[in-house]
């Protein structure tokens, strides 16, 4: 099989044949669902880290009952799976204080279907040498919490290996977006999606595995400039490849994002020098930030105009999932200030997984692609 299609054959369930796999040889998975969760911890126990979403639900019937309309879908829709048993297959879930709409769903999931190593990770939520202390002081506890559970030693050398094994991961992603911010990008917007939200979800030896080999074959490849229109993505989660493809089906093309499913995920490498810890803790800790921490909005800007810059980006999609406050509310501020640098850019509210509207995305895009020229 190609590496493209055992990626996308690997992202369609929750339950992969690859997460199968490493529970037949006995190991043990932990979900979790926030980037600033240090995935190297749980790799370093021999942990697969998996990364909750709500993919796959068809309806929130029975997230309904604990969460009300006015938590986001996203926070339903994973609450809904696992309602579902659909994460049973999971040992424990990581938590991390988000937004309250997360906080929340963990509430009612620690409540209703706890797994066997249920943690919160509390992350401050701003920048400074205090924030910076508490932080690494939560991620001791959590690494402790982890060995005790598990019954496992942490070591240096196995955090400082894990370490390099997510860094692979992080520089051949950004050889995926060099790629894509080309003239002759080889992969769409969707594909792109498809690619990154297998890796969330698999052992990261294998996934770089089948990443290297995609980039090579990609590499190899002579494609024509393409004549779309070129466009951003950023705002809330995103993990749906066909939100991303109906909005490429209008003569687009998303080349690049600042997404916590995409670029913020994987931008900032950990440092291989001195402590391996410490270097994690301020990997995390300052990795390129979400709305979530305050006073953090112009390093994001600056982020977003850099990825507009390295990627000859013509329109900025600026998405946030309905009740988002964090992202609604960041995405209007985007709004002003990418026009006054005249980039153009469209702000679109959606709901999560089964309860998306296609077709009103689909005639605000086109209108969007019309107005700039597409």
């Amino acid at each position: 099989m190609k590496p493209l299609a055992k990626l996308a054959s690997i992202s369609k369930t929750l339950k992969n044949e690859v997460v199968t796999d490493w529970i037949n040889q006995g190991k043990k998975v932990v979900g979790y669902v926030c980037t600033y969760m240090p995935e190297e911890i749980l790799l370093a126990a021999d942990i697969l880290p998996y990364r909750i979403t709500g993919k796959g639900a068809r309806d929130t019937s029975l997230a309904d009952a604990y969460l009300t309309r006015v938590n986001c879908s996203f926070a339903r829709c994973c609450l809904e799976q696992g309602f579902r048993g659909e994460y049973d297959f999971l040992e424990g879930s990581v938590w991390v204080n988000g937004c309250d709409h997360i906080r929340r769903c963990y509430d009612n999931w620690n409540a209703k279907i706890p797994r066997p190593f249920m943690y919160m990770l509390p992350v401050p939520h701003m920048f400074s040498p205090e924030g910076r202390q508490w932080y690494k002081e939560e991620v001791v506890k959590f690494k402790d919490a982890v060995e005790a559970h598990f019954n496992v030693n942490i070591t240096s050398e196995k955090l400082s290996e894990a370490c390099k094994i997510y860094n692979e991961t992080r520089r051949l992603l950004r050889k995926l977006y060099d790629l894509r911010a080309s003239d002759a990008p080889p992969f769409t917007g969707a594909e792109a999606s498809i690619i990154l939200s297998a890796g969330f979800v698999m052992p990261k030896t294998e996934y770089n595995r089948l990443l290297g080999s995609l980039l090579n074959e990609a590499e190899k490849k002579s494609k024509a400039p393409q004549e779309k229109v070129r466009l951003l993505m950023t705002g809330s989660l995103m993990d749906d490849s066909e939100f991303v493809e109906n909005v490429e089906d209008m003569g687009a093309i998303v080349v690049t994002d600042a997404l916590c499913f995409g670029a913020r995920y994987f931008w900032d490498r950990v440092a291989e020098n001195g402590d391996p810890f410490e270097a994690l803790v301020d990997r995390y800790y300052t990795h390129v930030p979400c709305p979530r921490m305050a006073g953090e909005y112009p390093t994001r800007r600056d982020f977003i105009l850099n990825q507009i810059e390295r990627a000859q980006v013509k329109g900025v999609i600026l998405q946030h999932i309905k009740f988002c406050d964090l992202h609604g509310t960041d995405n209007a501020m985007l709004k002003m200030d990418l026009e006054k640098k005249g980039i153009a850019s469209i702000e679109l509210e959606r709901e999560y997984g089964p309860l998306g509207d296609a077709g009103r995305v689909r005639t605000r895009v086109q209108a969007f692609l019309e107005k700039i020229g597409g």
